[in-house]
């Protein structure tokens, strides 16, 4: 079964706001962090908001990829032109 594939503008539907799923990307797969307690506003530390690519914003975060395998977060597809 293919994986879904999501342009940037489809990624922004998905911000966590007026019930909606809160989806992320990093690294050309985006994840649903609806579940993620540091998440369930649709931004995270009052820094990043759900329905972004936050690939280069990892770089000033103070964890790393691990994060990504947290068990809260769930692979939905990929990014397109990732």
């Amino acid at each position: 079964m293919a994986e879904r594939v999501f342009s940037e503008l489809e990624l922004q539907r998905y911000n966590g706001e007026r019930g909606r799923p809160a989806y992320i990307a990093y690294g050309g797969v985006v994840y649903d962090v609806s579940d993620c307690p540091k998440w369930r506003t649709g931004m995270h530390e009052q820094l990043h908001f759900a329905g972004l690519d936050l690939t280069r914003a990892l770089a000033q975060a103070p964890h790393a990829a691990e994060v990504f395998r947290r068990p809260c977060l769930k692979r939905v597809g990929v990014l397109a032109g990732a």
